[in-house]
């Protein structure tokens, strides 16, 4: 897991060859220390992390139990011709149906990404981190829930997915947020910024 936090997080000292200031982050808040030595804002950063999960969470939640309710054993839904349909199915691997022999093993990873997410919020100070570690951690526990809590056991249930475009895996809300996340991170690590508001130079 320290591995883990090391790929996705912020050291506190910089590593030989690179270089890293205290620059504000994208949203130009202040990172100048408090008398006490303490940076101000990371209470918003970490306000606007949970925000952004129960958002992420609470739609795939609610997707959900709307489709098993409603489309579950029903022919698909058209929604634009047969370029995206509504198809309910369920899934025993990971994102976009990869990987369905490992069901208990991507559970511990999900539960892995968690762990790390809240380890990473004592040192956020980056508003556009704290929107991708948000939109990552309401996926992460948009699907988990239906690993603890769906058929056919606890840690070994099925995700539900019922977003089907042509030619494309089935996927669900909660995928979206992981991906839509993960290339936010990305996008961050190419232009330096670390979750701890400063800009690195590599």
């Amino acid at each position: 897991m320290a591995e883990a936090e090391r790929i996705i997080g912020t050291p506190d000292t910089p590593e030989d060859g690179g270089e890293r200031t205290a620059t504000p982050d994208a949203a130009g808040a202040d990172q100048q220390p408090a008398p006490d030595g303490r940076r101000p804002g990371r209470g918003r950063r970490i306000a606007v992390l949970f925000a952004v999960a129960a958002f992420a969470y609470a739609l795939d939640l609610v997707s959900k139990m709307i489709v098993v309710a409603k489309l579950e054993h029903h022919a698909p839904i058209e929604v634009i011709g047969d370029w995206l349909e509504f198809h309910a199915i369920r899934n025993p691997g990971a994102a976009f149906g990869f990987g369905g022999a490992f069901t208990i093993i991507f559970t511990l990873i999900a539960a892995a990404v968690i762990v790390v997410i809240f380890r990473l919020a004592r040192k956020l100070y980056s508003f556009p981190w704290a929107i991708a570690l948000g939109l990552l951690l309401g996926g992460a526990l948009g699907n988990l829930t239906d690993r603890v809590f769906r058929s056919p056991g606890v840690f070994e249930g099925q995700v539900v997915d019922f977003i089907a475009p042509k030619g494309f895996a089935v996927f669900n809300l909660a995928d979206s947020a992981i991906v839509c996340g993960g290339v936010l991170i990305v996008l961050l690590s190419f232009r330096g910024l670390d979750p701890d508001g400063t800009v690195h130079k590599d």
